[in-house]
């Protein structure tokens, strides 16, 4: 098969079988391409994905990649695994055929053989070698988990917020390609005007990271000037932080271009 891209025959390999795939050593591109083919199907295969261990790290440094990720392992339809020694081709094996994916620019093939004899020791192989691979745990929680608990804990409003946030992003890695999750956590609680103790305690309990993580990226936003907080009295205890936003160009912003205002700022 001949595709416009790897999307394309990854989707096209997914919607033609019912049995479980092994995808070995994909591209980066290919594995971002492989979670989102995933999710966008109703129907999808098992699929067990090896990789070297360094292209898992980097995609799934990605909030977004690594928590969609994270739903399917939840689903039950994604495994991850990390090849010591990775073979050097790019493979989608199912049961019965093979397809190599061959990236040649403008299109990409998925080069299929389902003669039995060499798909049967194909298999045979490469369950071997996944067998032999270690396990790849993201640390990453499920983006449905993560909109759940933040409706229910902080109120729709935030989460309608953080969710069109992460939509106007392509990745959310905190390294130049985009905010990571706690400044953007901390972006769309300050517009709500909520408290730091609440967006901080939510984050470390949903699994997105610690309170004193929280603290400092705050500290730093602040610094920055992207960040105002006010004292809020409590009954017992000392005051704690309500976050607001603290440079008008956040504030007149709306939400889906709120994280780019933010990078202007930041760079």
């Amino acid at each position: 098969m001949v595709e416009r891209n790897v999307a394309d025959v990854l989707r096209a390999v997914l919607t033609d079988t019912s049995a479980a795939v092994l995808a070995v050593h994909p591209s980066a591109e290919a594995i971002e391409e492989l979670v989102n083919v995933m999710t966008e199907l109703d129907d999808v295969p098992p699929v067990r994905l090896l990789a070297p261990e360094s292209v898992l790290k980097s995609v799934t440094s990605d909030f977004i990649l690594a928590s969609t990720a994270a739903d399917r392992i939840d689903d039950g339809v994604l495994e991850l695994r990390a090849a010591e020694e990775p073979p050097t081709n790019s493979l989608l094996i199912t049961e019965g055929a093979i397809t190599a994916v061959v990236d040649a620019g403008d299109r990409v093939a998925g080069l299929t053989t389902d003669e039995e004899a060499f798909v049967g020791s194909a298999n045979d192989r490469y369950d071997e070698l996944w067998a032999e691979a270690n396990d790849f745990s993201l640390r990453t929680p499920p983006i449905s988990r993560v909109r759940e608990t933040l409706s229910d804990d902080l109120g729709p409003g935030i989460e309608s917020d953080f969710s069109g946030v992460l939509a106007s992003l392509e990745t959310a890695r905190g390294d130049g390609d985009g905010l990571d999750e706690v400044t953007i956590s901390l972006l769309v609680a300050a517009k709500n005007e909520a408290l730091l103790y609440d967006i901080s305690k939510w984050g470390e309990d949903v699994g997105i990271a610690s309170k004193a993580t929280f603290s400092r990226t705050k500290t730093k936003l602040e610094d920055m000037g992207l960040l105002d907080t006010e004292k809020v009295p409590i009954d017992v205890g000392r005051p704690r932080l309500r976050l607001m936003l603290g440079d008008d160009r956040l504030r007149d912003s709306d939400t889906d271009q709120l994280a780019s205002v933010a990078q202007t700022i930041l760079t």
